[in-house]
């Protein structure tokens, strides 16, 4: 169109002629009026790397066409044939490049295909770590420049840095993104000592380096020399205004054997603690994962998983894909008996102890009313009782404390003293009531 060839005249004064031709004359315009005006590339790598470039360049060349700058949008051009284009070089070290192309790719380990933020459950556990690592994602320093995540053995550390990785690639595909664990740095490290090439391990996180993700960083414990190295890295890239995700096992101020001025680098930005999953976020991490099994669960079984697998993500996992299993060989869909033979192989028939929060959720089902009402302000007497009950039977079966015991209510200790006094006086009076905890003190020792 003539208004984007008048756009490229003014190009060609702003920028380079090899980048013109590389990057500004292939490109199609397929839109241009006062609301959009729309950009078609080849490819989505294409479009990625214009605008991430010169999409400045080009809304000051179109402002002097226009009283108001429309919106520019870059699409993939559907009618240009796909050819495969030939890969030149010379050796396997100098690898011939495109003008204007970054010097080094990225390097990133397997990503699993369903550890993207659209898969991920976010909960009170989890929030603040998926918001940042988001953010990160977007090229938004919101949350700092560096992040620290730390949690248990399949809490979804792992699968936040995967979903970083995922949205990066698939929207920046220009970003130089290097993602590998603090072992793999370690065993990189040695080589180029051995090969006496530190120098290009330097280079590469120093000056190709955009994002780096690097897991299990608490592994570094004791190695010196990889965290002087490392401890460098950081500094370079964050004063280059580059990203980082750093995730452990555990907290910087925890890592044994680790240099001060290292734990600093580490602990220089936010850091962010991810918690086991909460009973609500349990039932939407099971849900989700039967959904994309096609596996039909009842609310009951749900909840039954959700109060008996509260740590490990994974064994959530497992459990579904069991169920899947078993319910497709038997060609019967699960009941109760088949989720506790499951979840019986996965965390043996002796099951977590028993929590207040298992016993309100098991007691808000026996008696037909909500946990959101449990843990309400209401004192009618189909709440007050079962919250009393369900008070009455955590200080009993558990060795949790007064107020740990409250804050399951949204109550404090005293409260639960009156409630644990209200309930014994009964049972010393009424054969019924006595009758009625004694029965669901069996059911919550079977279900345990």
């Amino acid at each position: 169109m003539i208004k984007w060839n008048a756009v490229k005249e003014k190009l060609s004064h702003k920028i380079p002629e090899s980048a013109l031709s590389l990057w500004i004359e292939p490109l199609k315009c397929i839109r241009a009026d006062d609301e959009l005006f729309e950009l078609a590339a080849p490819d989505r790598f294409f479009c990625s790397w214009v605008a991430k470039n010169y999409l400045q360049e080009i809304k000051e060349c179109l402002a002097q066409f226009n009283e108001k700058t429309p919106e520019i949008r870059f699409s993939i051009d559907q009618t240009q044939e796909k050819t495969e284009r030939p890969l030149l070089t010379h050796n396997k070290s100098d690898q011939l490049r495109l003008p204007s192309m970054p010097k080094a790719r990225s390097y990133v380990r397997s990503l699993h295909p369903r550890f993207t933020f659209d898969e991920f459950m976010t909960g009170e556990s989890n929030a603040l770590a998926r918001t940042a690592c988001e953010a990160l994602a977007n090229d938004s320093v919101d949350h700092g420049q560096c992040i620290y995540i730390d949690s248990g053995t399949g809490l979804g550390k792992s699968h936040l840095t995967h979903a970083v990785a995922h949205h990066i690639l698939n929207n920046s595909p220009g970003t130089r993104l290097h993602y590998l664990t603090a072992q793999q740095l370690t065993a990189e490290m040695v080589r180029n000592i051995k090969n006496n090439s530190m120098e290009e391990f330097k280079g590469k996180y120093n000056n190709h380096c955009d994002v780096l993700l690097m897991e299990d960083v608490h592994t570094l414990s004791g190695r010196t020399k990889t965290q002087e190295e490392l401890a460098s890295v950081v500094d370079t890239l964050l004063e280059k205004g580059k990203r980082i995700i750093f995730t452990g096992a555990m907290p910087p101020r925890k890592i044994e054997n680790i240099d001060t001025s290292f734990r600093s680098r580490l602990s220089s930005g936010l850091v962010s603690t991810i918690n086991p999953p909460d009973f609500q976020t349990r039932i939407n991490i099971i849900n989700r994962k039967a959904t994309n099994s096609k596996l039909d669960l009842s609310e009951e079984l749900v909840n039954y998983i959700a109060e008996n697998i509260r740590g490990d993500i994974r064994q959530t996992e497992s459990a579904i894909v069991g169920l899947k299993a078993k319910s497709s060989l038997l060609k019967t869909i699960p009941d109760l008996d088949m989720v506790k033979e499951v979840i019986a192989n996965i965390v043996g028939h002796q099951q977590f102890d028993l929590s207040t929060e298992v016993i309100r959720n098991f007691i808000a089902r026996q008696f037909k009313t909500s946990i959101d009402d449990l843990r309400s302000k209401s004192r009618k007497k189909a709440v007050a009782f079962p919250r009393q009950i369900a008070m009455y039977l955590a200080r009993k079966l558990t060795d949790q404390a007064l107020s740990d015991i409250g804050k399951a209510f949204n109550r404090d200790h005293s409260t639960v003293v009156h409630s644990i006094r209200v309930i014994s006086d009964t049972i010393a009076r009424n054969v019924s009531v006595r009758g009625q905890v004694e029965l669901l003190t069996e059911k919550l020792k079977k279900q345990n």
